[in-house]
């Protein structure tokens, strides 16, 4: 959001803007000319789903997240999967993490390598690492709401 303020010159809230799409880019437009065909491209969409970092962090490619992971809207509804399959990486990264060793992943899914699968646990790891911690509700809260 950052680069978008600066792309704008424009320091208030950014919610009053409205996103755009048309068959080729995403507009972001003020309220009052989301209608208008003058409104100026500021990032398209492959630019948005290319890797960058956040706060020191890596945020990989949206599409492609690693190697031999990929995500395609038309597969699986866009579940991340291993490449060239419709194995969710999940379901791998789940095997290995329950003692499966890579090289023994093709005995449960023929088209997923040992590299593939490590790929896939690697990227799970990732996702793990983004899972807020539990917050408890004060008691007075649940009591409240029952």
């Amino acid at each position: 959001m950052d680069t978008l303020r600066d792309d704008l010159g424009e320091r208030d809230n950014l919610s009053a803007y409205r996103l755009v799409a048309d068959n080729s880019a995403i507009y972001l437009a003020a309220p009052d000319l989301v209608r208008s065909k003058a409104n100026v491209v500021i990032h398209e969409m492959v630019d948005v789903l290319q890797p960058f970092y956040r706060d020191g962090r890596h945020i990989p490619d949206l599409l492609r997240p690693r190697d031999h992971v990929t995500v395609d809207p038309a597969v699986r509804g866009g579940t991340p999967v291993i490449e060239g399959t419709r194995v969710p990486y999940d379901e791998v990264a789940a095997l290995l993490r329950d003692g499966v060793p890579a090289d023994r992943i093709p005995v449960y899914y023929p088209s997923v390598t040992a590299t593939a699968a490590l790929d896939a646990e690697d990227f799970a790891d990732y996702v793990d690492s983004y899972d807020s911690p539990r917050v408890d509700l004060p008691k007075f809260w649940i009591s409240s709401m029952g």
